[in-house]
């Protein structure tokens, strides 16, 4: 697929993407993944961020967007929605390495041509005592039975390669990330748009694996030096005569000793 036809594809994810953000059942959603995102970013004011999405901005709505180092990506300039958008290629964004303090990856390996590029690339520009945050659909969830398996299935997000957490974890450690915690959200009953409090607040207490959505938090792996153990080894002790042990062999007597018994 050349360039233009890449960029053009990639219009037609975001336009149908954007649509469903912008519905009541994407709005819902949006709140219940900013509520489980919130509280993971309080502690970081005034620091850098880059989220890659399609099409929903969840980092606008934390205390990170307080600062001016936030940053959202775009395949093209025509996706772009502010100045500051970074645009390039998926696979291959215009940072150096280990510059972002926290990385947003919202629903965006799931409509990624090359999804464990786009997450290597995520993993590299994260820095070391950085945060990768990553959002999903979850395929044992109840948007399955609706998304997945429906009419809708060949609309946005059905039309999507969904992964499972444990499909992540694999392709984190092959990147050298490690996965701190995986949190469920988006609980509403089958077949209604909104999520209700009641269940929203009973599932992200017990964590139950029946969310629409699951977020992942990853951080880099830190190696420890290798660590030489000192061995403080003791002497052997002196080999003592054995008891009882008598000596086979006299030696002969020298010329001082004869002299004195001739005397």
């Amino acid at each position: 697929m050349s360039t233009s036809q890449a960029d053009v594809a990639w219009r037609e994810r975001l336009a149908s993407s954007r649509r469903y953000w912008r519905s009541e059942r994407g709005k819902t959603l949006v709140a219940a993944q900013t509520a489980c995102l919130g509280p993971l970013l309080e502690s970081r004011r005034d620091q850098h961020g880059l989220e890659l999405s399609m099409g929903a901005s969840l980092l606008a709505q934390t205390p990170l967007a307080r600062s001016s180092h936030v940053m959202q990506w775009a395949p093209a300039r025509q996706c772009a929605e502010h100045e500051s958008t970074l645009v390039c290629p998926p696979g291959a964004l215009a940072l150096p390495d280990e510059c972002i303090d926290v990385t947003l990856v919202h629903h965006f390996l799931e409509h990624c041509p090359h999804a464990h590029r786009g997450l290597a690339e995520a993993a590299r520009v994260t820095s070391d005592s950085g945060l990768l945050v990553i959002f999903g659909f979850h395929p044992l969830g109840v948007a399955t039975l609706e998304h997945r398996l429906g009419p809708k299935r060949r609309e946005y997000p059905g039309n999507g390669v969904w992964k499972t957490p444990g499909r992540l974890r694999d392709w984190l450690e092959f990147v050298d990330f490690e996965v701190e915690r995986v949190d469920y959200c988006g609980f509403r009953a089958l077949g209604t748009k909104a999520c209700r409090e009641r269940w929203e607040a009973l599932g992200r207490r017990y964590n139950l694996p029946w969310g629409a959505s699951y977020m992942i938090r990853a951080r880099r792996k830190r190696h420890r030096a290798p660590v030489q153990r000192l061995r403080f080894g003791l002497q052997a002790p002196a080999a003592s005569r054995p008891f009882g042990a008598t000596r086979l062999q006299s030696t002969a007597p020298d010329n001082d000793t004869r002299k004195r018994k001739m005397r």
